[in-house]
């Protein structure tokens, strides 16, 4: 989080805006992947002890980051800072955030359903070989790693953010597609490969952070920076609720209830991006008032 509050300030220069977040991105990402041998191989509560010591550590990184030339020279005026409720009073900057939370959104509609729930899946699509979440999960985030450095790639590419994310959502939609119709009787292997091209589909979480904090002035964009992903992860527990909701209607069931909550949630947050500002080159130094 301290990563993406340093970039959310200015701290990286225009031109490696996407590349810098795509790094961080990449490499804290394959955390869940080590999260998964390191499960396999320790006990449970020796994972405990790794886990908080590795948590302390970064604390101990993020305290010795310097802060960037920008927020440094806003510090000195006289400006409101960091107040969350600057977000919400004004219509057109509410819009701006919202947006900012529905373009991330599909990633955990990919790791909060398609993933965790595979096993669940699996059973009804008639794959008899048995599914093991945590592996579905480690070949999910092995591509999401792929996928944040991928994207950071392309966006610079193309020198768009807007375009980098077409076309990610664009290969997010075609395996959720692929998820639903090539599974029948399908197989174990079959299931973890989908999971990985889902996660790399769904790896835009780093150019998603950058045009959430380029969506802001300094005095409020690592308020946002910080604020935007955890508000997406909040949104979990909602896709849950809905597709509990539709799989128990009558003659709709798991897969069905699967597919209308992807179609539903997948459709809001295209619209998201359809209306969101392009921010490639945005110039960053300036404040909301």
């Amino acid at each position: 989080m301290g990563c993406w509050n340093y970039i959310g300030r200015g701290a990286v220069a225009q031109r490696k805006r996407g590349i810098g977040t795509s790094i961080v991105a990449g490499f804290g990402i394959t955390g869940a992947v080590a999260a998964f041998f390191i499960k396999e191989n320790f006990h449970w509560r020796t994972c405990y002890f790794i886990g908080g010591g590795l948590g302390l550590a970064l604390l101990l990184l993020r305290v010795s980051v310097l802060e960037s030339g920008m927020f440094q020279k806003m510090k000195a005026k006289d400006v409101k800072r960091g107040r969350i409720f600057m977000l919400i009073n004004n219509r057109e900057r509410l819009t701006r955030y919202v947006q900012s939370i529905l373009i991330g959104v599909p990633t955990w509609l990919v790791i909060g359903i398609l993933i965790t729930f595979s096993k669940e899946f699996a059973k009804e699509f008639g794959i008899t070989e048995e599914i093991d979440p945590g592996k579905s999960i480690m070949f999910a985030y092995a591509g999401l790693a792929v996928g944040d450095v991928t994207i950071g790639l392309v966006s610079q590419w193309l020198k768009s953010r807007k375009k980098a994310m077409y076309i990610f959502y664009a290969i997010t939609a075609l395996f959720m597609v692929l998820y639903f119709t090539l599974q029948w009787n399908g197989s174990a292997s079959l299931m973890y490969f989908l999971c990985a091209a889902l996660g790399f589909g769904s790896g835009f979480w780093a150019i998603f952070v950058t045009i959430g904090a380029e969506q802001f002035g300094t005095n409020l964009r690592a308020t946002a920076a910080t604020t935007i992903p955890n508000m997406v992860r909040g949104t979990v527990p909602l896709m849950l609720l809905l597709f509990q909701f539709l799989r128990s209607l009558p003659g709709v069931g798991y897969i069905n209830g699967g597919i209308y909550t992807c179609a539903i949630v997948f459709a809001i947050c295209t619209i998201a991006v359809l209306t969101s500002k392009e921010t490639f080159h945005k110039d960053l130094n300036y404040e909301e008032v």
